[in-house]
């Protein structure tokens, strides 16, 4: 992969993902625009920020730009996130937000990829491990449920952030389960954007003691073959530190970092 490449598939991400918009928008949930900024509202917990880019906004008026949604996520009483990239212009923009009182969390990586390599491979879970789309509310509950026991925090939101989108346009989003004797092991789910040539995966965690079995592998290709079906040319993930290892040996490439900045009332 040369960089010619890299920055091919950066272009591709920037061009056809970004700003990260629901297409269709779910019931519920409000898109605003603040200049440049696409604010999100009523998805998740608390509210999103995208973009494709900062439209040129430097120095005092981009100061006000990033003030201007403390305020009113302040008033809101609600947390938000700004969503940076590593290649995000201007370079001080991680600055001014820690400046204006957001806090980063821990940076992912953007691994893009192509979708026939891994479409082409059978998903084969280990002995006792099958596969399951699900839509259900009882298994959005129990997806939600084992990510709390991973990650030891609530995860709720999950549940009716999912539903939406469903609900919405159950073709834009399938959830992937990964079940043992009944239990959820492992789920993700896969998106895919209107317009574009992208699917994106998200979600990925598994319980403690069922990882290096074969299970994220698996989920991976499943979803790759769904993307495939779809006409899907591109993966695209943000991947953490544990998953990024694994999409790189499956084929995918980094192309920039994403780092969530939170601000918190």
């Amino acid at each position: 992969m040369t960089d010619l490449d890299v920055l091919t598939l950066r272009d591709a991400y920037d061009n056809q993902l970004r700003p990260e918009i629901p297409d269709p928008v779910p019931a519920g949930v409000t898109v605003e625009r603040d200049g440049p900024l696409v604010r999100i509202l009523g998805l998740d917990a608390g509210g999103f920020l995208t973009y494709r880019d900062l439209g040129g906004l430097t120095g005092t008026e981009l100061d006000e730009l990033i003030a201007r949604q403390v305020h009113l996520f302040r008033e809101r009483g609600q947390s938000v996130e700004w969503k940076l990239n590593e290649h995000d212009e201007p370079t001080d923009l991680p600055d001014r937000l820690r400046a204006a009182g957001f806090v980063p969390e821990e940076r992912e990586t953007v691994v893009i990829g192509p979708v026939a390599p891994l479409a082409a491979a059978l998903p084969v879970p280990p002995e006792g491990v099958r596969l399951r789309e699900v839509t259900s509310r009882e298994d959005l509950e129990r997806i939600a449920a084992m990510e709390e026991e991973v990650w030891q925090e609530d995860r709720s939101h999950l549940v009716w952030g999912l539903a939406k989108e469903i609900d919405a346009d159950r073709h834009s989003i399938t959830v992937v389960v990964a079940e043992a004797d009944g239990t959820v092991v492992s789920a993700g789910w896969v998106r895919f954007p209107a317009n574009t040539g992208f699917a994106t995966l998200w979600g990925g965690s598994t319980l403690p003691q069922w990882r290096r079995r074969g299970i994220y592998r698996a989920l991976v290709t499943y979803r790759a073959r769904l993307a495939d079906q779809r006409g899907r040319t591109l993966l695209q993930v943000d991947a953490s530190e544990d998953s990024r290892p694994i999409l790189q040996r499956l084929g995918l490439v980094p192309v920039t970092t994403t780092t969530p900045y939170v601000y918190t009332p």
